[in-house]
């Protein structure tokens, strides 16, 4: 199960009212580190689909959104629950890293 793509215009269906916690992971297509994490969070996203729902954003479609969340390095994951942001990460890490800063959500 790959992240599914949300953009501006379906982030508060897919993100804000959602049931449950959202990883959305800001990325580009152009970002190195943003390709190395990508199939890491569709593990994570596979592993544990009742546990959270796992959205990508690319920055450059949408900057509104990238601007709001104040996005200034990216991959970045931020972790939203009842639309409202419970916890940021910052950077690439490896699997086991991230399901450690996942932990309360996915345990």
């Amino acid at each position: 199960m790959t992240a599914k793509a949300t953009t501006e215009s379906t982030w508060q269906q897919d993100v804000l009212d959602a049931d449950g916690p959202v990883l959305v992971d800001f990325w580009a297509a152009w970002c190195g580190p943003c390709r190395m994490v990508g199939p890491i969070l569709d593990e994570i996203a596979t592993e544990h689909p009742e546990k959270i729902t796992v959205l990508k954003l690319n920055v450059d479609e949408n900057p509104n959104l990238a601007m709001q969340y104040q996005i200034t390095s990216i991959p970045a994951m931020k972790v939203f629950n009842k639309g409202e942001v419970e916890k940021t990460i910052i950077g690439a890490k490896p699997k086991f890293a991230l399901e450690q800063d996942l932990a309360s959500y996915i345990g």
